[in-house]
């Protein structure tokens, strides 16, 4: 049952996989753009190279004949996953769940126009001018973000015509990988948002983890808590979306998918990703019989998944970098954080830091029925005291 897995993307979601794989004996191949990756800390090998690089990652592929890949990063060369899985390598979820969710042009048209699912009003840009006149129809306030990007990066609200320019340029140099196209979308005026982790099974019915609620900034997640407290109705609407987005998709997996809540419109289909979320990490708070981490593992082997059990109430907090810099990053008030009862650290090991980049998580966790509020403001707080220098 051992099997050979390469993971392209080796961040702090990778990482969380990688443990959870070594947990049942797999081999696991971390492959980053840069060295000393969190995922490289905790797998057999690992690999640095560009993986926008076509023929690079097919070296890679070539040199250690894998079972699996597992892609954990939008920036790869992913029409090159057709080939590889025709060649009998298992691509999870898919070559084409991956293609179609890495571009939001593809998913959008795919969701929107193909299988009738209610989104944003939206449009594509190839250039400002473009954007200009497809800002009308819109309306203001608008969202302008790249076709390929993650974490909020490149991801603007435009709030009046004047602002266009600066978020073309923005939403350009927030682009990940050779794609300059940009989508201009209906800001929805909703009440709440939700990721929904859906598990897709090779053998077994769809399964829907408990909604997370999670709060965004600047397009990246601050923090999520799980369970969300939704209208039965919204939730049942979000799960046959989810249902029929996977379905069409195809592959087995755990995907993560966003959708915004109107008590007057109902629910809205936002994003997907075709791999443990990041708003999911609140599942490392033992909210669950099995981590989102440990159900994507189960999907892509095949192996048996019972049931996904809510046991307890959480949350997750982010802590963020202020500061740039290429030196290996320190912590304080570690100790303020550890002295707390029901609360866990996670530090991801990132080798640098970024401005605002994700660094660790603070996860509290109590009895199902608590106030969720208190306990939010508690990770928050306990987030805070964290300082990255």
């Amino acid at each position: 049952m051992t099997k050979k897995i390469v993971l392209l993307g080796s961040g702090e979601l990778g990482k969380e996989f990688v443990i959870a794989a070594q947990r049942i004996g797999q081999y696991i191949v971390a492959c980053d753009s840069y060295p000393g990756a969190p995922a490289m800390q905790v797998a057999d090998e690992c690999e640095v190279f560009d993986m926008l690089n076509g023929d690079a990652l097919e070296r890679v592929i070539k040199k250690h004949q894998p079972d699996l890949i597992v892609p954990e990063i939008e920036a790869i060369r992913t029409e090159r996953l057709y080939d590889f899985e025709k060649q009998g390598i298992q691509v999870v979820p898919s070559a084409r769940a991956v293609n179609f969710t890495m571009n939001r042009k593809a998913i959008r048209d795919l969701a929107a126009k193909e299988l009738g699912l209610k989104t944003a009003k939206y449009f594509y840009a190839t250039s400002l001018d473009e954007l200009k006149s497809a800002a009308p129809f819109v309306g203001f306030p608008c969202v302008v973000k790249p076709l390929m990007s993650s974490s909020g990066k490149g991801q603007s609200l435009v709030r009046s015509f004047q602002e266009l320019d600066n978020a073309w340029e923005y939403g350009c140099n927030g682009s990940r990988g050779d794609i300059k196209e940009l989508i201009i979308e209906e800001f929805i005026h909703f009440d709440s948002e939700i990721t929904l982790l859906t598990v897709t099974q090779k053998n077994g019915p769809t399964l829907f983890c408990p909604p997370i609620g999670h709060v965004q900034k600047g397009g990246d997640y601050r923090e999520s808590f799980q369970p969300a407290l939704i209208d039965p109705a919204h939730l049942k609407e979000a799960q046959e979306m989810a249902d029929k987005v996977t379905r069409a998709l195809t592959g087995a997996g755990l995907w993560g998918v966003e959708f915004f809540l109107s008590h007057e419109n109902g629910v809205y289909f936002s994003e997907l990703s075709p791999r443990p979320h990041d708003t999911g990490m609140v599942t490392l708070a033992g909210t669950q019989n099995l981590n989102e981490f440990e159900l994507h593992l189960r999907a892509v082997l095949g192996l048996p998944i019972p049931s996904i059990k809510q046991e307890r109430a959480g949350v997750s907090a982010v802590i963020l970098s202020p500061i740039a810099s290429k030196e290996m990053p320190r912590y304080r008030g570690m100790e303020e954080v550890l002295k707390e009862e029901d609360t866990y650290l996670r530090i991801f090991g990132k080798p640098f830091t970024k401005v605002n980049r994700r660094m660790g998580v603070v996860l509290c966790y109590a009895p199902l029925g608590s106030d969720i509020d208190t306990l939010r403001n508690k990770a928050k707080d306990l987030a805070s005291r964290v300082e990255v220098h």
